[in-house]
Formats: C-alpha cells, structure tokens, sequence
C-alpha cells in the first residue's frame, strides 16, 4: 500500500483515518493556538466528525476522545481498512524508543505504547516481531516504570510528557486494555475498593479537588507506594488520607477512591 496517495482523495464526514507519525497534538478548536487536550501516537485510528478549512474534528477508536487535528497530520484510510486493523490482535511498541522503517529505507522515531496493529496497513516496518503483553497486574507495574521521570505535559502521552490519566491510559493501554482519557472518566470504569489494604500493585487511585471533582490519577505500587504524574511521573507515599510528599512533608493530593480495572 503507497499510502501517501490516500491525502489525495476527497475527505468526507465519517471517513477513517489513521496516525501515520510519531506523535500529533489533538486540540481543544481548529486552531494552532488552541489547547493541547490529549495527543496521536503513532497507529491510533479514528474517525472524522466534522472539517473546518485546514482542520479535521475526530473521534479516537481508543477511548472515543474528540478533538481537532490539522488535515495535513493526517492519513485517510478505506472502511474496508479500518475495519480490517481492528480484527488484528493489539500489539503495541515496548520500547521508550523504536524506529519504524519506510519502503524507501529512511526511519522515523515512534514513542512507547503506540500501536503496531498499523505497520502493514502503512507499508512501514519495525525490528521486532510485535507481540501481545500479558495483561497481568504485576506486568502492568514493571511497564508504569518506563515512564518513571517523564515530565508533566498537560495533554501528553508519551515519555517525553505526559499527564496524570495519559499515564495510566497509556500503561494500561500497552498491556491492551482500555482505559478512557480523562481521570473522572476511568474513575467510572472497574471495581471500587472499600479500603486501601484490599488493593493490590496495579490498581488505581482516584483523587478529588475541594469542590470533590476527581482531577487526579495514579497507579498502586507494593508497600502503600503510589507512581503518579506531578510535576514529574514520581513515586510517593499513599496512605488513607492520600499521597503524602516527603520533600513537602505534607498530603499532596486526598484520596477519593480506588479501583480494580482487571
């Protein structure tokens, strides 16, 4: 498949696409300017809601997030296709790092969970054979590790930024189960727990604000530790009352509630 001869057909309104780079900015409007609400990795696909001149409003397979992405960022792709991507097992990129190669022998950077059920769809390539992970709890911990020092990037998804529900979205998502985007949102999915000492490494833990809207997420490590993305993606302290900073020598974030997604 020569998939840059697909920009060449005329877009309309439900048409598929899929995201054929690194990394692309989903915004808030159709309007450089406008905020960064979440991003593309590379192999996500989608499906076009509406277009304004240069922009195209789409809804994410994913998790169903819409946003605004530049027309130019992106692939168009048959039905028949889109359809044919998803009945392939989800595999996703391992590393914090991989280089997807193109027919024409140049390579391209891809970041860590993006999904490589697209690579023949594109006509690219990668070093490894992809592989389904294993969706167990003590997987998903030793994977949270990778993104251990990311920067906070409000939107973000990737080890080079990310935000407290990319983080757990993306975690999960390499292990293949899906969360949804935002912290409010996954705290509508799995089991709740009643206490902390019935979670397990792996779990979720849900914070709220003072007006007791969740804004906050973070991933259940042993020993009543918490990683988390704040300011950085950090380990700390959790405990009933919620995650306890060391450095501040104060509770950071107060603990809502926790829940069992597997």
């Amino acid at each position: 498949l020569h998939y840059p001869l697909r920009r060449q057909r005329q877009m309309c309104i439900r048409d598929s696409g899929v995201c054929h780079l690194g990394v692309i900015p989903l915004r808030k409007e159709n309007d450089h300017k406008s905020e960064l609400t979440s991003q593309l990795l590379y192999g996500d696909s989608f499906k076009i809601i509406d277009q304004r001149k240069d922009w195209y409003k789409i809804r994410l397979d994913w998790d169903k997030y819409e946003g605004w992405i530049t027309q130019n960022q992106a692939i168009i792709i048959e039905e028949k296709e889109h359809k044919l991507l998803h009945e392939q097992p989800f595999s996703a990129s391992k590393h914090l790092i991989d280089f997807v190669h193109l027919a024409n022998e140049q390579i391209f950077p891809i970041p860590l969970g993006s999904d490589l059920r697209a690579l023949s769809l594109l006509g690219h390539s990668i070093e490894y054979t992809p592989t389904i992970l294993s969706s167990k709890k003590e997987a998903i911990v030793q994977t949270a590790y990778q993104f251990l020092h990311a920067p906070y990037l409000w939107g973000g998804k990737t080890p080079m930024g990310i935000d407290c529900s990319g983080l757990t979205q993306m975690v999960y998502k390499i292990h293949g189960v899906p969360l949804k985007r935002d912290a409010y949102q996954q705290a509508q999915q799995g089991t709740s727990l009643s206490f902390i000492e019935e979670s397990q490494p792996g779990d979720l833990a849900f914070f709220d604000n003072k007006e007791g809207d969740i804004t906050h997420v973070g991933i259940l490590l042993q020993n009543h530790f918490i990683l988390h993305a704040h300011g950085k993606v950090r380990i700390d302290r959790i405990d009933q009352t919620g995650i306890f900073n060391a450095e501040l020598q104060t509770h950071s974030h107060k603990l809502r509630l926790i829940k069992s997604i597997l």
